[in-house]
């Protein structure tokens, strides 16, 4: 039999719920796993200890199934409140705090069986995709130690590359999901605005670029996963229904109209070998009967970049105003947060009111787009996995970056207006790294586009067929 390590989060629960595998087989594999591989990679944080795990796992032996993730390991997002287990969110403001109660997405998490092993690494605040903060050191990526594992989910996807965990959860603003998944050879789902709810905590009607989701090895884990996380939270608004997102995977690609929408009619630059790469990974498509159409660009880029970095500005300014206002608190937060904050400080309403205009014009665009396409493709990332000791990319072929988020502009036409979407892997660079791309639905087309997910990933399978020789 394959190491358990090495099965899928699926494959893992339907053993268990068998009784073929205990819990406490599934944890020690994985402890194990973790005790190989975790120490370069530094992608699991706030470890609790083993045999504390092993106590609550052998509880789970005997007990009755709760839910889909009975018994299972799970680290989760250090941006994710957990009962009893340190939450810093990369900030040495947090470095020894320890929630009472977990969040939503915890609690539901949890309340499906999950066992919480410790949690997973990101950049301080979640800013910036590489994770690296002054609590817990960086992340290194287990194709190449040498290079970022993205972020700002960057521990969830490097230990999931690295079988640490069976199954990830992260959360997304601006290609959070995405991008350490196209970094680390794994997949990475971005759910339309609303399906996976969070706490009813501060503003909840003008915050919604954000939102958490699923990571996986597999289609069928981000599925399951979802299944657990989505669903109503009445306090807060503009909620979506959960569902069984498992069921809808049987569904192939023939007949599909899928737009490529390449690097934005230009607007965006890409390191050499992404594109192409992408391109290559478009035949997977029309090998299963879709049609493949290059469109040209569907909304001024500069015009969603302004959007975006509006809207981003005014919810840090606001969120963050207590910590920003304490001159002893500000001067521990990292430049790129301080940046951001000052950004929304000098906002004026027109300006607001303007940058949400743009928005809600390029959401009607979009509804009319996918009146004519099943989805819409994009590169997840526009450059390759960088070095560890970078805070960010500073330009991407001689082409300066004006902000430190500029070079993942790619994921803003999702990010904006909330569409669901899914990176999946498409294989290897000349520099031996891994890439993905973006396949972007309208909101509310969450099961459409895992089905898609699901027809690519079983014609490809580049997780277990390039697995990183940690």
């Amino acid at each position: 039999m394959m190491a358990l390590h090495k099965m899928s989060a699926s494959d893992l629960a339907r053993m268990i719920a068998a009784r073929k595998v205990a819990p406490s087989e599934v944890m020690a594999d994985h402890l194990a796993q973790i005790a190989a591989t975790n120490g370069p990679l530094n992608a699991v944080i706030s470890l609790r200890d083993p045999d504390t795990l092993m106590a609550e796992a052998r509880v789970a032996d005997d007990a009755k199934p709760v839910g889909w993730l009975h018994g299972l390991p799970m680290a989760v997002k250090d941006l994710c409140a957990t009962k009893g287990l340190r939450t810093t969110y990369g900030s040495p403001l947090f470095a020894d705090f320890v929630p009472a109660k977990d969040d939503l997405l915890a609690a539901r998490m949890r309340a499906a069986g999950a066992i919480f092993i410790g949690k997973t690494n990101t950049p301080e605040w979640g800013h910036g995709s590489h994770s690296f903060n002054p609590v817990h050191g960086v992340t290194r990526n287990p194709y190449d130690l040498a290079v970022t594992a993205g972020g700002s989910s960057g521990g969830a996807a490097a230990a999931l590359a690295a079988r640490m965990v069976p199954v990830a959860d992260g959360s997304d603003m601006m290609g959070s999901l995405r991008n350490p998944a196209a970094f680390c050879n794994v997949y990475g789902f971005r759910p339309s605005w609303g399906l996976v709810p969070g706490d009813a905590e501060g503003d909840t009607h003008l915050a919604t670029l954000a939102t958490e989701g699923p990571m996986a090895r597999t289609v069928e884990d981000i599925a399951n996963l979802l299944s657990v996380q989505a669903g109503v939270n009445p306090e807060v608004p503009f909620c979506r229904e959960g569902r069984d997102f498992a069921r809808a995977l049987d569904t192939g690609l023939r007949g599909k109209r899928i737009a490529w929408a390449g690097d934005w009619g230009g607007a965006y630059p890409f390191e050499p070998g992404i594109l192409e790469l992408c391109e290559t990974a478009l035949r997977v498509f029309t090998d299963q009967g879709a049609k493949v159409e290059a469109i040209a660009p569907p909304f001024p880029a500069e015009k969603l970049w302004q959007a975006w970095t509006t809207l981003r500005a005014m919810l840090n300014a606001g969120g963050m105003k207590a910590l920003y206002d304490d001159p002893a608190k500000r001067a521990q937060l990292k430049p790129e947060t301080q940046w951001e904050i000052e950004q929304g400080r000098n906002l004026t309403a027109q300006a607001v009111y303007e940058a949400s205009v743009i928005r809600s014009r390029y959401y009607a665009h979009m509804a009319r787009l996918f009146t004519k396409y099943d989805a819409v493709v994009l590169p997840t990332a526009q450059v390759w996995p960088f070095p560890v000791e970078w805070r960010w990319p500073q330009s991407i072929n001689g082409i300066a970056m004006d902000t430190y988020h500029r070079w993942m502009e790619v994921v803003i036409p999702v990010s904006l207006i909330g569409l669901t979407a899914l990176n999946v892997p498409v294989g290897f660079g000349a520099n031996g790294l891994p890439m993905g791309m973006q396949i972007a639905g309208e909101v509310g087309a969450d099961a459409q586009i895992l089905a898609i997910g699901q027809a690519y990933h079983l014609a490809t399978d580049w997780p277990a067929k390039r697995p990183p020789a940690l």
